[in-house]
């Protein structure tokens, strides 16, 4: 359903916004006429099943840990703690540290999906006109400006409690002391609720993202009849 509002997008960029209107009452309306109220209640139904089915990837198993686009690799400080681990034969510690922080954010993910789907319910037709001019990833850039402040608010204390029910708290306790007691080494305390909350919304951001460029750039995505007759304006 996000291939609605986006191929709506894309038809309608080179138009100036005062232009709108008059370019949506001369398309082919077999269904009847497309107003601005409609346009708006599309957009926020078109996002809200897009977001659902994007997110629905990350949430299950491995849909962080096995997707390079958005698999959650560890932090700076963290790293040369793997490798002292793995440098003195804790590999498979190593190993677990790093896929219980992607298990955490694929489980926080699910829990969170109607904080980021309640998000968009505020979108109207005037924020729409501002990314109909906009760049290939302009809906995707307008989600996360209006909503990555609140939902990481909302989204902290969701992360926190997956890391534990994951048990990553634990393994990063455990992680964190080897490495301390290990001779010569300068102690590490890392915030990990605010690495993986970060972590995990430019996973989903990322996603979106992918699906808005699949949607402006390919022919077989206008799988509706609106589709098809909004996209007919840019052919």
């Amino acid at each position: 359903m996000t291939r609605k509002i986006l191929i709506i997008f894309l038809a309608l960029q080179l138009v100036s916004c005062a232009e709108l209107q008059q370019v949506v009452n001369q398309l082919p309306q077999g269904g009847g006429v497309l107003s601005e109220a409609d346009m708006a209640a599309g957009l926020r139904q078109a996002l809200d099943f897009g977001i659902d089915k994007q997110v629905s990837k990350l949430t299950q198993k491995d849909g962080f840990f096995k997707n390079e686009l958005v698999k959650i690799l560890l932090p700076d400080e963290l790293k040369k703690v793997d490798k002292a681990l793995r440098d003195i034969g804790l590999s498979s510690l190593a190993d677990d540290g790093l896929k219980v922080l992607n298990r955490a954010a694929e489980d926080a993910v699910k829990e969170a999906t109607p904080i980021f789907v309640n998000a968009v319910k505020e979108i109207t037709f005037a924020d729409a006109k501002n990314i109909l001019l906009g760049a290939d990833n302009a809906a995707t850039s307008y989600l996360s400006g209006k909503t990555e402040t609140p939902l990481y608010n909302a989204f902290s204390p969701v992360i926190k409690n997956s890391l534990d029910k994951v048990g990553a708290t634990q393994i990063w306790a455990t992680i964190i002391d080897k490495y301390n007691s290990i001779p010569l080494t300068n102690n590490v305390n890392p915030d990990l609720t605010d690495y993986v909350t970060s972590e995990a919304l430019n996973g989903v951001y990322t996603m979106i993202a992918v699906e808005e460029k699949e949607i402006r750039n390919k022919v077989s995505s206008r799988t509706t009849d609106l589709l098809r007759r909004v996209f007919a304006i840019q052919d």
